[in-house]
């Protein structure tokens, strides 16, 4: 009978120390499956609100990034269209006289003001491929501005970077901080319209200017965003003080008292 109990009393304290011994590994496992959870809530968690951070910082500076790349391009193409200036001409070079003989009746000679209309535009459009190519003595030297040589010869349009503390406009943090990749490339052809002004100086004396209107639509483009923009330039082609006949009476056009004339009459004797 000892014999017997014994046998029947280990096996159950076997099956016991089995059941005691699973119980402990499960809890262990709820315990890891819970420190993992936790984990995993907490990189999410991270992860979204890093995302919204930037999603926020982005939405708030985009336009702030955006205006001061506009600004900096307008600068550095307004700089290439300038170069094409040609040499100014004398206003009496491109004035004609409609009837001979006579300055009161002038015109411009369109003949002249489109030739160099067109050799204007031909300029403009020579040198901003060039600088898209990569001639950067096209290009401005300007303050905060780093172009990227390699990038302009893929021939992807002017790459350049600001700092982003500038175009955060943050002037404690000066040149600091990572730089901002801004690119831009004309789009389009370069538009022109001839423009004069006639500004009256003296007595029948006015003094005109002839010059070319310029427009180069360009596409500002810096990271997750782009923009188009119009550059304008005024070129002056001739200007100078043209000159008429000074009339023996000048009134200015007031409505005061007129001027009274002496005319001398003969006498019969």
């Amino acid at each position: 009978m000892e014999q017997e109990e014994i046998f029947l009393f280990f096996p159950r304290k076997r099956m016991k120390l089995r059941s005691y011994s699973n119980h402990s590994h499960y809890g262990s496992y709820r315990k890891k499956g819970k420190r993992l959870n936790r984990l995993t809530l907490l990189i999410v968690s991270i992860i979204i609100g890093v995302s919204l951070f930037i999603y926020f910082l982005n939405e708030r500076l985009m336009p702030t990034y955006l205006q001061y790349a506009e600004v900096q391009t307008t600068k550095i193409a307004s700089y290439v269209v300038s170069k094409a200036s040609l040499n100014v001409l004398d206003i009496n070079d491109v004035l004609v006289e409609v009837s001979p003989g006579s300055n009161s009746d002038l015109k411009i000679n369109t003949e002249i003001i489109n030739r160099v209309r067109a050799d204007t535009v031909k300029q403009v459009k020579m040198y901003l491929e060039q600088a898209e190519q990569g001639d950067l003595s096209n290009l401005p030297d300007l303050e905060n501005i780093e172009y990227d040589y390699n990038k302009i010869k893929e021939g992807d349009g002017v790459v350049f970077y600001v700092p982003i503390s500038q175009a955060a406009n943050i002037p404690l943090l000066g040149n600091l901080g990572p730089k901002i990749p801004v690119r831009f490339h004309v789009i389009g052809n370069v538009h022109s319209d001839v423009t004069s002004s006639i500004t009256e100086y003296g007595i029948n004396s006015a003094f005109v200017e002839v010059g070319i209107h310029l427009e180069v639509n360009v596409q500002i483009i810096v990271p997750f965003a782009s923009k188009s923009s119009t550059i304008t330039q005024d070129i002056p082609v001739a200007m100078g003080l043209t000159r008429g006949p000074v009339p023996n009476v000048y009134t200015n056009g007031s409505e005061g008292t007129q001027p009274s004339l002496e005319i001398p009459i003969p006498f019969d004797k």
